[in-house]
């Protein structure tokens, strides 16, 4: 007598298989081409403006919730898709002004982005490895609230910063990355950290060394993600990347994942190159960037001839203003 599949593992298995050599493809269009190609030289920094306050987890106090603005110079487009980047550190260190997000900034704001580097409320014991702790989970919710009362921030200051309220994304590496995983799969839990009234949806999410265990929290109305991993990555499980890939793969949410093998925790030196341009090649298509303000006609029909295959791999994909105006449909952006 043959042996019989559990359905759920025959869903994985099937999951797998589509995650088999994830790679993002370059998108079409003539070059120079605006968000896939960097079009600026230069690129200006506004330093330390806050976006939130909210209380430290443990003695109550206030914290005051800042972030860093990168912006391509001499731009002079008035919708600009935003990138907010989240920094690793375990929940208990880490900053803004260091780290992956001192070369993803300005990477991004020569593409044309607005990107914003943020702080969140950090914890005196960092978290990681088997050192998994109740206040660890608790810090990781906290800073996903924090990172989400960023993206309300950019949406409430679109006018000022020139952003594209519907074109927002959010990255990050480590601790970052699962704070911006959970921005993507929880956009119903906003939170308390500031700027009300605003919605707390992003367009798609970046996660480098990061995931959520068991594929938690993932449903049809998730934003896409990319997630890198290395599989001998000892302070985050590589399984917590694939887990959240299948489980949105599942729901028929776009997932890419790209295990690098032997690789460690958040090897951004090593792999520099190809994370960067798989993230611009993600955020172009799942951002909808060749409809853009201000890209040429060529651009968007070019995107449009894909368009076809990718619902069809993915019964759920949405543009990310039809994803947002569905969730909130009193909001204009």
């Amino acid at each position: 007598m043959r042996a019989r599949t559990a359905p759920g593992l025959v869903a994985v298995i099937l999951s797998l298989a589509l995650l088999a050599g994830c790679t993002v493809p370059r998108p079409p269009g003539e070059s120079p081409l605006r968000y896939r190609d960097q079009v600026f030289t230069d690129y200006e920094v506004t330093r330390d403006l806050q976006y939130g306050s909210a209380p430290d987890q443990e003695t109550g106090s206030p914290v005051a919730l800042r972030l860093d603005v990168y912006r391509p110079r001499g731009d002079t487009e008035k919708k600009r898709p935003a990138l907010i980047w989240v920094h690793g550190g375990g929940y208990s260190a880490g900053d803004k002004a260091s780290g992956v997000a001192t070369d993803i900034g300005p990477t991004f704001a020569k593409l044309g982005y607005v990107v914003a580097s943020i702080n969140y409320r950090l914890i005196s014991s960092g978290c990681g490895g088997s050192n998994i702790r109740p206040e660890c989970a608790i810090a990781a919710f906290n800073a996903q609230h924090d990172a989400q009362a960023a993206v309300r921030w950019l949406r409430a200051n679109a006018a000022r910063y020139r952003i594209d309220p519907a074109r927002i994304a959010m990255g990050g590496e480590s601790a970052g990355a699962i704070t911006a995983t959970l921005a993507g799969l929880r956009p119903d839990d906003p939170g308390d950290s500031g700027n009300p009234g605003f919605p707390s949806n992003i367009g798609a999410f970046v996660s480098i060394s990061g995931g959520f265990p068991s594929g938690a929290f993932a449903s049809a109305g998730d934003a896409p993600g990319l997630l890198f991993h290395g599989t001998a990555d000892g302070i985050v499980p590589s399984q917590w990347s694939v887990d959240t890939a299948v489980a949105l793969l599942n729901a028929g949410v776009p997932a890419f994942l790209q295990l690098q093998e032997g690789a460690g925790h958040v090897p951004y030196v090593q792999f520099r190159d190809l994370f960067v341009e798989q993230t611009d090649y993600f955020l172009y298509a799942f951002l909808d960037l060749a409809h853009a303000h201000g890209q040429p006609i060529g651009a968007a029909r070019a995107f449009d001839r894909r368009l076809p295959r990718l619902r069809e791999k993915y019964p759920h994909y949405e543009k990310p203003l039809s994803r947002l105006k569905k969730s909130y449909p009193q909001y204009t952006p």
